[in-house]
């Protein structure tokens, strides 16, 4: 894994919860020191719940600089996911107490962010170190985010899936109908089970 794409400061960014039928989008960015590195920093995808609780810990306190943002529901079906998941990013970005020279995207979709470079790669954060570590940040605060509503609407089993579409997912919209965190404009129920929203 990279350490950096170009010698500027550079931040990663990589969001979480593109793929849910419930809850917000959330994006981090995060700026490591050009050096930092550390064995098991990688896709979050690709670690256990403790590993990325673990990384999380130490990227808070060795990031140069860190923002997280949310997008909710609601913004994600007035403007649809990939606009959304663009905006959780930015606004990232934004949250970040330094402003990056360059910006590194996870993914091959992005918006110009003031007058900043940015480069999207697919695949980014299994290749380079800010953005795995965004990648970690973004997904432990959602799942954080998800295991909250949990406590609100047992019903969906969040606390397991954090809003994806499992079975266990869809039988608690199919059985209990959909709650205010559900995304209107996604396929909540198979086309051959009508839901009334």
């Amino acid at each position: 894994m990279q350490t950096q794409l170009t010698q500027t400061l550079e931040c990663g960014t990589d969001e979480a919860g593109r793929g849910c039928l419930a809850g917000p989008v959330t994006a981090a960015a995060v700026i490591l020191p050009p050096a930092y590195t550390h064995p098991l920093l990688t896709d979050s995808k690709k670690l256990t719940a403790k590993q990325r609780y673990q990384l999380r810990e130490e990227i808070l306190e060795v990031a140069i600089a860190y923002g997280i943002a949310h997008v909710s529901p609601q913004r994600i079906d007035n403007i649809n996911i990939l606009n959304a998941s663009i905006e959780a990013m930015q606004h990232a970005i934004t949250a970040m107490d330094v402003l990056p020279e360059t910006i590194l995207v996870d993914g091959n979709k992005f918006k110009p962010y003031q007058d900043i470079p940015h480069h999207c790669i697919v695949g980014g954060d299994g290749k380079y170190r800010n953005i795995a570590a965004a990648s970690i940040l973004a997904k432990t605060t959602r799942d954080d985010v998800m295991l909250a509503y949990h406590q609100k609407h047992p019903h969906y089993g969040w606390d397991s899936n954090k809003g994806y579409p499992t079975s266990k997912h869809r039988e608690g919209i199919r059985k209990y109908g959909a709650v205010d965190i559900h995304r209107k404009t996604f396929a909540l129920l198979p086309k051959q089970l009508s839901l009334d929203l």
